[in-house]
């Protein structure tokens, strides 16, 4: 009978069970008046969210709470996000709040947590296609209102640190319905300027005051320009979408005309540092090259050179006498070799030669003339043939056969009897 009952804290534990499984109670977002607000000693926050029909209690705790901008008090209008759960201990239900906003900026925050995913998404922010700011420009760009702090701080700066850069405005819309458009207009004419750095900013404001740097037109416009570009929007706890897409973000318009030049100091420093280093280099190496001379200058042969002159001056003598004695040495083989020529049969009796050359002509002749078939035939002999070959035997015919009988003045063709 008792095993259907259970207790509170199995039933707590259910409860919170089936709320940690609900996936629409893991990412809530409110919104409401802040009451009996708590600020713990550990910098965690504990209040409740009301409206006009209902309350729920919060907690935020510490690492969530010190990014809050703002000092949460009663009567706070926020936005909020978090997840519902159940403390197992008292049964209650409550928000674990992960960011909180004050109402009003709220939509622009979602807005802006939306195009950065997006943008995030397809690849706009990855540093491969941040592209690397010069160290030392000869023209800087500035796209920002040609009235305010911002272009003076800028121009001033550049002045101050790099006086042979040459800055070209751009003036632009950078609050406003029209800011967007403005902005992203001008970046594209100043990127037909062939500048070496262009500078996208404004001074601080609210985020209302900002926006149009969080449009992503402006964004998409930066990413597909061919200059470097460094985004100066606010101040330095200000981030706008320009930021994530630019190829260098700057804290503040000042700190950009920073990064855009050298310091004139920075530059005399290490150019003085790069003629000790040349000067050091140039001293090594007419040190070394001091050095190679005078081990050549240390050689024999330029002690005394005459007697490189002396072994090549024997040298060639010896070639010239085995010239010498080479040449005495042809001539006399070839002037034997035709002595031994002219005493030959051949230039002494050349027709005895011939004589005897004829004698040998003859005697071939008549040892052919013996061993011819044709002069057998001319005896009475006759050569009798079939198909081309010779007949030896009777054997090898046959009545009716055809054969050719050669005698000395022709051939007589046959049939075998």
């Amino acid at each position: 009978m008792e095993s259907k009952y259970i207790s509170i804290g199995q039933l707590n534990r259910y409860i919170k069970y089936k709320m940690d499984n609900d996936i629409n109670l893991q990412n809530v977002y409110l919104k409401g008046e802040i009451s009996n607000f708590k600020a713990h000693t550990r910098g965690h926050f504990y209040f409740t969210l009301k409206d006009e029909e209902s309350r729920i209690n919060a907690i935020m705790f510490h690492t969530s709470a010190s990014k809050v901008k703002f000092i949460p008090q009663d009567g706070t209008k926020v936005l909020i996000s978090g997840k519902i759960n159940v403390y197992v201990a008292n049964g209650a239900y409550q928000i674990y709040v992960d960011e909180m906003l004050e109402d009003g900026v709220g939509n622009l925050y979602i807005a802006f947590e939306q195009l950065k995913k997006k943008l995030k998404e397809e690849g706009l922010f990855d540093s491969i296609h941040k592209k690397k700011i010069p160290k030392i420009p000869s023209k800087i760009g500035v796209v920002t209102a040609p009235t305010g702090a911002a272009i003076r701080d800028i121009t001033s700066t550049i002045r101050r640190r790099w006086p042979l850069a040459e800055v070209i405005l751009f003036p632009a819309l950078v609050q406003g319905e029209f800011a967007k458009d403005s902005v992203s207009m001008q970046i594209k004419r100043a990127d037909a300027f062939e500048l070496d750095v262009l500078i996208v900013g404004r001074g601080g404001g609210s985020i209302e005051d900002l926006w149009c740097f969080n449009e992503e037109i402006v964004a998409r416009t930066i990413f597909n320009a061919k200059t470097p570009i460094i985004s100066a929007v606010g101040h330095e706890v200000d981030f706008t979408i320009a930021d994530f897409v630019s190829d260098m973000r700057a804290p503040t318009p000042t700190g950009a005309a920073e990064m855009a030049v050298p310091s004139r100091g920075d530059v005399e420093s290490y150019l003085s540092q790069l003629s000790i280093r040349l000067n050091k280099v140039m001293q090594n190496k007419i040190t070394i090259r001091k050095q190679k001379l005078e081990q050549i200058m240390s050689r024999s042969i330029f002690k005394n050179p005459i007697r490189m002159y002396e072994v090549k001056e024997q040298q060639f003598s010896n070639l010239l006498d085995k010239l010498k004695y080479n040449i005495v040495h042809l001539y006399n083989t070839k002037n034997n070799q035709y002595e031994r020529l002219m005493q030959s049969i051949l230039f002494k009796e050349p027709l005895k030669l011939i004589e005897k050359s004829k004698n040998r002509y003859l005697i071939t002749l008549s040892k052919l003339e013996t061993l011819s078939p044709i002069l057998t035939i001319k005896r009475g002999y006759s050569v009798a043939r079939k198909n081309n070959k010779i007949i030896k035997s009777v054997s090898e015919v046959q009545k009716n056969d055809l054969i050719e009988i050669e005698v000395c003045d022709g051939k007589i063709k046959t049939e075998v009897v």
